[in-house]
């Protein structure tokens, strides 16, 4: 519900992320709300809200345990901020902190809220170790049997294979691919070569290593348990090394997709604080950016497999139409790397003209994207790709950049498990 009479501007005052760490590295022995926890302590102490109570925390995990059910409430509760401060979970798979930043944004903008922080947190070191089906519906039957005999009877027919761990899988349950295997199809598809893809992934390590160096990331990052910057990072990568690794998601001769090219298996967090204009003046805190426009767009994975990350190709488009903008109007773009051939099958797909025409209805193909405008402090494959950390990643980058560099506008994109995509623009 609107409150007031207008909608308000929506102010990126700035955020912060713990450095990602590779998948049972400096992070093994901690979970979500640990990791979660410690990135809004950080954002709380470097803004001064120390018992401040603001007007809502949202943020979420993709890999939980059952009982994190109320997992952002409980970090919120550790983090420094006045325990008044309400907040909620939610997840969209890789773009839930995004989302969380678009859901917080409007609600700002709204007047229901004068500020919010938005984030996520993720960690591979940690997952929720389940026991197979049969094994579930033995003990429920056991449960509900009636006297000792009945509930003997329920384990009868037990087999080893019962008690076998089950760790979750990143596979989608309507095709059974994972994500790896989808992004192999995508880049068959679309023709993208080998050396293509172990480029893109090369420039990424390059970038990342040198926006390190040269401090871009300085305020960004905050140390944590040892670490001062993100471990994933191979400054000392070279093409040969990466033409060497073996593809990891298919093993027939045409594969190209590998552990190089790929986003590595990370933990990490990170948070994003979001205000109103009067909000943020009244404590003399800086604006490095205004969220201007947002879309989640959705495509039918299960009926063309080899489009199911494909999905950021149609929602830029229309998120620039929703802007009355052109690709080529974007003073930087941030396009999340979940793999290298994904990115490129998504800017071959822009240029592409029956593409353009068939599928977004467009009469001229959407355009090249200027290779020095995207990702130019380096992308998830270099950096790491916590999943519910990486859209307030984004976000905090992109706000940066433009507020350094004096830019105009920028584009932030996601695509996520489910066929989904979600997009933000965000102007000064």
């Amino acid at each position: 519900m609107l409150v007031g009479g207008q909608t308000r501007r929506v102010c990126i005052v700035g955020g912060v992320r713990i450095p990602f760490a590779s998948a049972n590295g400096a992070y093994a022995e901690l979970g979500n709300q640990e990791l979660l926890t410690e990135v809004l302590r950080a954002l709380v102490e470097r803004v001064g809200l120390e018992r401040a109570v603001i007007g809502e925390v949202a943020a979420g995990a993709v890999i939980k345990h059952p009982g994190q059910w109320n997992l952002v409430r409980e970090s919120v509760l550790g983090a420094g901020l006045a325990p008044e401060t309400p907040a909620f979970d939610l997840q969209r798979a890789c773009g839930t902190s995004l989302e969380a930043t678009l859901l917080l944004g409007n609600k700002i903008a709204l007047g229901q809220i004068d500020c919010a922080i938005a984030g996520g947190a993720d960690s591979m070191s940690d997952p929720p170790v389940a026991y197979p089906r049969s094994f579930q519906q033995r003990l429920l039957r056991s449960y509900r049997a009636k006297g000792p005999v009945a509930r003997a009877g329920a384990w009868l027919g037990v087999r080893p294979r019962d008690f076998k761990p089950v760790l979750p899988g990143i596979v989608e349950p309507r095709t059974g691919l994972s994500m790896g295997e989808s992004a192999e199809l995508m880049v068959r598809a679309w023709g993208i070569a080998r050396e293509a893809q172990d480029r893109f992934a090369l420039d990424s390590h390059r970038k990342a290593a040198a926006a390190h160096a040269g401090g871009f990331y300085a305020d960004l990052v905050r140390g944590f348990r040892g670490l001062q910057r993100d471990d994933t990072i191979r400054a000392d990568l070279t093409l040969e090394s990466l033409a060497g690794l073996r593809p990891a998601f298919a093993s027939d001769q045409g594969a190209t997709v590998t552990a190089g090219n790929s986003a590595p298996s990370t933990d990490g967090a990170s948070a994003l604080l979001l205000a109103s204009e009067q909000w943020a003046r009244e404590r003399n805190l800086p604006v490095q950016a205004y969220l201007g426009f947002g879309r989640s767009t959705a495509v039918d994975y299960v009926g063309n497999k080899a489009g199911s990350l494909l999905a950021p190709a149609y929602s830029v488009p229309a998120l620039l139409a929703d802007a009355a903008l052109k690709l080529q109007d974007l003073d930087f773009v941030e396009i999340h790397e979940a793999f290298a051939g994904q990115v490129l099958c998504t800017l071959a797909a822009w240029q592409d003209r029956s593409f353009c025409r068939d599928q977004l209805q467009l009469p001229e193909p959407v355009g090249a994207l200027d290779p020095g405008r995207l990702n130019v402090q380096g992308g998830s494959i270099a950096l790491g790709h916590p999943f519910a950390a990486t859209g307030t990643r984004l976000v905090a980058t992109l706000a940066k950049l433009l507020d350094e560099r004096r830019a105009r506008r920028g584009l932030v994109s996601i695509c996520t498990a489910g066929g989904m995509a979600v997009g933000a623009i965000l102007e000064r």
